[in-house]
């Protein structure tokens, strides 16, 4: 923290998501282990690296899931860091991992399913968006941290990296699902003066992949 008259150290905390995963099946993988990045996915790491190749990077930490890690990869090696590990930054927990869920032929048309869908403003299908949003702005400003004055890459997922985006900016926390802007290996930027949030700003830099 800056002391009075001095300037404010300015830090910015990349959320990126992860890349394509290769899922085949088309299910809702969530948590599940195994899950790594299609080919195409390595190519947005690569992509997102590549972007931030001259950035000043001085810290690189992933969700513990295997895309998560697998995108962080070319970033860390392309500044010579480690990736940390942060278990707040995993994806959201859902009821509905391992199943297909599509309206007409999945998880969905399941007359068996629906006592999981009476409240979608919490959601009842899995982790509550406000347990979402605490923990991960609590591993941003963790990250934030790590490297004052410089740059920080967390890798993470769609729906925490969206709640948190909606947390930072006062908006409410459910939403449509199709209205995220969170495209995969986007970079959602958290930047701060000191321990302030001045800014947030978002990129796609594999989006024509």
């Amino acid at each position: 923290m800056s002391g009075p008259g001095t300037p404010a150290v300015r830090t910015v905390v990349h959320l990126v998501r992860h890349g394509e995963v290769h899922n085949p099946e088309g299910v809702l993988y969530g948590r599940i282990p195994g899950y790594g990045l299609s080919e195409r996915g390595h190519a947005m790491a690569r992509r997102v690296a590549e972007h931030l190749a001259d950035a000043d990077v001085g810290a690189v930490v992933a969700s513990p899931l295997q895309r998560a890690q697998e995108t962080a990869t070319p970033v860390a090696t392309g500044h010579g860091l480690a990736i940390r590990t942060d278990d707040r930054l995993i994806e959201s927990a859902n009821v509905f991992e391992g199943l297909t869920v599509g309206v007409g032929d999945g998880a969905l048309s399941s007359p068996r399913h629906w006592r999981h869908l009476y409240n979608p403003l919490r959601p009842s299908w899995g982790e509550a968006y406000r347990e979402i949003a605490a923990r991960m702005l609590a591993a941003v400003e963790a990250a934030r941290d790590l490297a004052p004055g410089r740059q920080v890459v967390c890798v993470s997922h769609q729906l925490p990296i969206w709640t948190a985006r909606s947390a930072a900016e006062g908006r409410w926390l459910w939403h449509d699902p199709r209205r995220r802007e969170c495209g995969l290996a986007s970079m959602t930027s958290f930047t701060y003066d000191g321990d302030r949030l001045v800014g947030v700003g978002y990129r796609e830099p594999a989006a024509d992949l």
